[in-house]
């Protein structure tokens, strides 16, 4: 059976039982306290959790995850993977385990023709009820075992939804492993569906130590995750995951890059690198579908992470050109049909992975550079390679410990890897600890809104229609506590049952405003969503003080709102226009939707021209001008994307949507604030266009008022430009362009004339050198002069002049202005290759003058506050000359 049919077997028999399929959620999830989403259940956690009504009771969705957990076991196992297709089936208090076993059951043996008798099913500790359960469906007491918390109680990882779950696993036969059952053996005994009973709430504690349950759920919930990647390798009949026909287009490609087949599942490194390879082009290609992008910390670093593991992988197995790019192409290629996001993406895929390669191939270059010089160094020294030498090279240039230990070896050298393992671990326990405390304290804040969603539901959102409101106080947050009462001067989170005020969304910042109880005023500094449908309120108590239960104003800054309004509906028209412009690729990567101004992130592959900007803006301002309608309206999700509404990758939307058109030009899913009429949201203004990633570049713009005071200040400046030249405004740009012509070539002439001055000068100079008798150099010559004629910014590049002439020698020079003394020391290049510095000509003197010397190599410079002991300075400056000159005798 393939991958297709697969997911439309899984998805059609529980359609056929009433269950409502939901399409997958991004890769980024809409969680504070997740990474990246990782189980198909972390869109349906607000549900689970009591805090929205769900529109169905059950649900099955196909949900694409990304768990990097397991990194270190991908290759070296047979099911391990960074990204998988995970199959799921969801109650949200309807059914509960014995329809969730049953079901089970019959769709592996019935529907996917699994043998019975090589299912093994795993329960919790003292879960009697389900091992009951599946004694009825026939299985024996002797494959049914009882596993702890570790394995049969899941969790996200975070405090929040968990419960006891049940596993099946397949018997894979003895070439996987030994006899005895999951408890025994996970590789032979393979786990390819999970059914979480999910009744419970965890608090803080790793989870094979046993995390605490610190509560029930609001009901008893169903959560199963049914594993593509493993059905597909037991269905399809071959040994990894590698080799099924979701992964199997790439994992040949890799052997055909390497020039030689994989060599089965041997155990051998080399197998586990074609396995690594292949398996992380997927995710890296899924990640940035995703919105992802390289980076130095949190997601970016993920992926990062991945993409550097599978090049040092590549280069394992002798692939020496870039390949992640034609690897991922493969996997878009292949998956595309079934994930249309991966070929909608395609072209910024591709250009990010192949600058990442590039990158990482200086970077490995720059750390063998560096790892050759450290292997020299302990080569001299006789010790072997430090461990924090090995943590350096791999903290800060990303090199591999592997290839430091392999390099080391091949010197005849020893890493210490402990010292290195103790260095990394200090690190990742350090950044383990920072995540916690920062999740920690999300987490709390979490718990504190659910606490009053539990209490009085979710925050009536009027802001659409007004920017006042009659409300009240229903919590307020000092930090992630819940308090009665704030009082001046105090910033606290406030949550009113009504509110006016805008959530930061969708790129729109919040609004801001006041709010008044009868004993005391806030003001609103911000407004964001805590949970879905929950609406916080970043306040500052100007005076008396607040408590809960009280009745409350709330008014939003209405010029500051139509000023945010304004530009949120301008985006939508850039967006139109840019891809009218550009190409429909120009899509919407991001946005920053302020009073007055806007960010808008875009894909596009090279810097857009200013003729292309010029165009987009005058496109952008005649349409505007043009007045068109905006019309929002509200449909189902399906209906808006029928009617060609773009839905914004990344973002969150429910089934029912609200739709924003902009005249006939935009159309876009959007739950932000926009004006009534076109012709209110100009003029634009663009102010500029950059890069801010591979094949993602950032326009910035004005927008109304401050679109006006931009252009008025422009003009202002032209004015008086045009007013120091002398000619008119429109002559302005020509007559300055003339001018500065003119300015560089009575510079250049500047140049020509000092240079032929120093050149003089040095010839002056080297007149009177001092000839210095030496065993050790023929030849050798030397200047130290005092010079009052010549500023102190001329010393450096005479001393260079002089320091040009044949044969070995020194320069000594000194001038005092400003109440400042000035020396300059240099050695002719032979000198500098022979290991002669000249910042040692300058110490002594630096001293006498009151200051220090710096510079490396042949060239040196002095400074200090005494200019009258400079002849006392110069004369040991030309000592020391004299004796580096002689050489190590100092005759």
């Amino acid at each position: 059976m393939r991958s297709p049919d697969i997911r439309s077997t899984f998805l059609d028999f529980f359609s056929a039982r009433d269950h409502r399929v939901v399409p997958s959620s991004p890769l980024i999830p809409n969680d504070p306290t997740l990474l990246l989403t990782a189980a198909g259940m972390n869109q349906f956690k607000p549900s689970m959790l009591g805090e929205s009504v769900p529109e169905h009771r059950r649900a099955t969705s196909v949900q694409k995850c990304a768990r990097m957990s397991d990194i270190d076991n991908v290759g070296r196992t047979t099911r391990h993977a960074t990204f998988f297709e995970m199959l799921g089936n969801f109650s949200f208090g309807d059914y509960f385990k014995e329809e969730a076993t049953g079901w089970a059951w019959e769709l592996l043996t019935g529907h996917f023709g699994l043998d019975p008798d090589r299912l093994w099913i795993t329960v919790y500790l003292d879960d009697d009820e389900a091992e009951r359960m599946w004694r009825r469906l026939g299985v024996p007491g002797e494959r049914i075992q009882r596993l702890g918390m570790a394995d049969n109680y899941w969790s996200m990882g975070v405090p929040g939804p968990c419960g006891p779950s049940s596993e099946l696993h397949y018997d894979r036969g003895p070439s996987f492993g030994r006899e005895g059952g999951p408890a025994v053996d996970g590789e032979r005994y393979q786990e390819i569906w999970n059914l979480v009973f999910m009744q419970n709430l965890r608090g803080e504690g790793p989870a094979k130590e046993g995390y605490p349950i610190v509560g029930e759920l609001p009901a008893k919930n169903i959560d199963t995750g049914l594993g593509m990647d493993r059905l597909a390798a037991i269905l399809q009949d071959v040994d990894t995951v590698c080799e099924t026909d979701l992964v199997a287009p790439t994992f040949r490609l890799v052997q055909e890059l390497a020039g030689r087949e994989y060599p089965g599942r041997d155990g051998s490194e080399e197998s586990v690198s074609f396995r690594v390879v292949a398996e992380h082009a997927r995710s890296v290609a899924f990640l940035i579908a995703d919105g992802v992008l390289p980076g130095k910390d949190g997601r970016g670093y993920v992926l990062r992470r991945l993409m550097r593991r599978a090049i040092r992988h590549a280069r394992v197995l002798g692939i020496e050109e870039p390949a992640l790019a034609a690897l991922t192409c493969s996997v878009i290629d292949n998956l595309g049909p079934a994930w249309p996001e991966l070929e909608r993406r395609r072209d910024l895929i591709g250009q990010v992975v192949a600058a990442e390669e590039e990158g990482f191939d200086r970077t490995l270059r720059q750390g063998s550079r560096l790892l050759d010089g450290a292997i020299e160094r302990a080569r001299t020294s006789g010790s072997g390679l430090s461990g924090r030498t090995a943590f350096e090279l791999h903290d800060t240039y990303g090199f591999p410990i592997d290839l430091t230990v392999d390099a080391a070896r091949s010197a005849g050298l020893t890493v210490d890897e402990d010292a290195f393992g103790e260095l990394l671990e200090r690190q990742q326990r350090q950044a383990k600890n920072a995540e916690r405390d920062r999740k920690g304290g999300a987490v709390a804040r979490q718990d504190a809104y659910r606490r009053i969603v539990a209490r009085h539901g979710l925050t009536d959102f009027v802001g659409y229609d007004a920017t006042r409101a009659d409300a009240r106080v229903l919590g307020l947050l000092d930090g992630s506590d819940l308090v009665d009462e704030a009082v001046e001067g105090q910033e606290v989170e406030l949550i009113l049952d009504r509110s006016p005020f805008y959530a930061e969304a969708g790129g729109q910042v919040g609004d801001t405003g006041r709010v008044t109880t009868p004993a005391g005023t806030l003001e609103i500094l911000d407004t964001r969503p805590g949970l879905d449908g929950l609406h916080v309120h970043r306040a500052r108590v100007t005076g008396g003080e607040v408590r809960t239960g009280v009745e409350a104003e709330a008014v939003v800054d209405a010029e500051r709102r139509a000023a945010t309004a304004r530009s949120h509906s301008a985006t939508h028209v850039l967006h139109a226009m840019l891809r009218r412009v550009l190409g429909d690729h120009a899509a919407q990567q991001g946005s920053r939707v302020e009073p007055g101004r806007l960010r808008f992130d875009f894909a596009h592959f090279g810097a857009v021209g200013p003729g292309e900007l010029a165009t987009v803006q005058t496109l952008v301002n005649d349409y505007l001008l043009d007045d068109p309608d905006v019309r929002v309206w509200e449909a189902s999700r399906d209906e808006a994307e029928a009617a060609g509404a773009i839905a914004l990758f990344g973002e969150k939307y429910g089934d029912h949507v609200r739709i924003v058109d902009i005249g006939d030009a935009s159309r876009e899913l959007c739950g932000g604030t926009h004006v009534g009429h076109g012709s209110q949201a100009g003029p634009v203004h663009v102010v500029g266009e950059s890069s801010i990633g591979v094949g993602l570049r950032r326009i910035e713009a004005l927008t109304g008022a401050d679109a006006l005071r931009h252009h008025d200040r422009q003009q202002e400046v032209l004015t008086e430009l045009a007013g120091l030249l002398n000619v008119p405004p429109d002559q302005a740009p020509e007559r300055l362009r003339q001018r500065l012509s003119a300015l560089a070539e009575t510079q250049r002439e500047l140049d020509r004339l000092r240079q032929a001055e120093r050149t003089a000068t040095a010839e002056r100079l080297a007149s009177r050198s001092e000839r210095v008798n030496s065993e050790q150099m023929d030849g050798a010559w030397l200047v130290a002069e005092l010079l009052d004629d010549v500023p102190a910014e001329e010393l450096r590049p005479l001393a260079i002049e002089l320091a040009r002439r044949p044969g070995p020698g020194a320069v000594v020079l000194g001038t005092a202005s400003g109440g400042t003394a000035t020396l300059v020391g240099a050695f002719t290049r032979d000198l500098a290759d022979d290991g002669q510095r000249a910042r040692d000509l300058l110490a002594g003197a630096a001293q006498i003058v009151g200051g220090g010397a710096g510079g490396k190599g042949a060239l040196a410079q002095a400074g200090g506050r005494r200019p009258e002991r400079l002849p006392e300075a110069l004369t040991l400056a030309a000592d020391a000359a004299r004796t580096a000159l002689r050489g190590p005798s100092g005759r």
